[in-house]
């Protein structure tokens, strides 16, 4: 029989081509399995690098501020698309009560807060050997809202706020001004371990005390609740609770001095709007440079931030802000001191 040997020399080839085909796959398998994830599967590696280098697992936990909350909650379930592995957990306690956690426990690598930490509770994370970062995220205008069936009544100016939240508590819209109804006044608004608290009675208004006589709640959706089911009520929260809730709330406008003026985007970038405060992250510099989950998160929040902090019912920071927070994170997994030693951005 004769033999075509080029045929066979044919065959030949592609059976060799065959078995190392065969032998690299089982060479690649042994050299970089599969990792699994808890979700169902691994981040890609293009979204494990958006994140701060590859799969991560661990537990971050956070807690503070009920008006950053919502931002914080946001973005965590985006970063949860990446790294499924992580779990995050963000609690509201109120930006007072998230600093006792942050200083004092120590249980927390972040911190929500919409105010600047005081000097007794930076004290207390020095006390504690906490080093902290300040990272400023947004820009919230706090607004003052009633009951949508309230008339006759659309702009407070701050003596008025004054009247109705300091220790003078007046209750009688006609004893706030005499061209207001004779009705009632409920007030429902945040505790004194609310940050949103602290910036109305400390900033906005320039007291040292509030008034006792009112409804108070580390919750915010709990005080929207009870404005919208009272006729001439009054309260105030973070713009998000508003927009959130924008058809069972009347917002107020607000007269600093130089008009009334409504809460909104553009009012607050320009600076017109004078209940507008910055909102912060503080981070744990131990817990950023340790915890390759917690390094991840942060770098990955100020990525993300400006494209989910309309939706959530904020306003973006400054260029110039969110850029300086990104060079202090960086600055800090980095493993250098980004200079934060308790000085904090103004709450004007």
């Amino acid at each position: 029989m004769r033999v075509n040997w080029r045929t066979m020399a044919s065959l030949l080839a592609v059976l060799a081509l065959l078995l190392a085909a065969c032998g690299g796959g089982d060479s690649a398998s042994e050299e970089a399995p599969a990792s699994e994830a808890s979700g169902g599967g691994g981040a890609s590696s293009e979204s494990s690098e958006s994140s701060g280098g590859g799969e991560v697992s661990g537990t971050i936990e956070i807690d503070g501020s009920s008006t950053v909350g919502p931002l914080t909650d946001a973005i965590a379930e985006e970063y949860a698309e990446e790294q499924p592995n992580v779990q995050v957990n963000v609690g509201i306690s109120g930006t007072g009560g998230g600093f006792e956690r942050f200083c004092g426990e120590g249980s927390t690598d972040i911190a929500n807060a919409s105010r600047p930490i005081q000097e007794e509770e930076a004290q207390l994370c020095e006390e504690n050997g906490i080093e902290f970062t300040e990272i400023r995220v947004g820009t919230d205008a706090l607004t003052m809202v009633t009951s949508p069936d309230t008339e006759g009544i659309s702009c407070l100016t701050t003596e008025q706020v004054a009247k109705i939240f300091g220790p003078e508590s007046v209750r009688n819209w006609s004893e706030v001004n005499s061209e207001f109804p004779d009705e009632e006044i409920q007030v429902f608004a945040p505790d004194t371990d609310s940050g949103t608290y602290d910036f109305m009675v400390e900033d906005a208004l320039g007291l040292e005390e509030s008034t006792q006589d009112y409804n108070a709640s580390a919750d915010d959706n709990v005080i929207a609740q009870g404005v919208q089911g009272t006729p001439y009520s009054w309260g105030f929260f973070g713009f998000a609770y508003f927009t959130n809730n924008s058809e069972g709330l009347k917002a107020l406008e607000y007269d600093a001095g130089d008009g009334c003026v409504a809460p909104g985007v553009e009012t607050a970038q320009n600076d017109e709007y004078k209940l507008t405060r910055p909102l912060f992250i503080y981070l744990k510099n131990s817990a950023v440079q340790e915890k390759e989950q917690v390094a991840g998160f942060v770098t990955f929040y100020l990525e993300t931030v400006n494209s989910v902090i309309g939706d959530v019912g904020y306003i973006e920071a400054p260029a110039d802000k969110l850029e300086e927070s990104r060079q202090k994170v960086q600055t800090l997994i980095s493993g250098e001191d980004p200079s934060a030693d308790g000085s904090s951005e103004s709450a004007s």
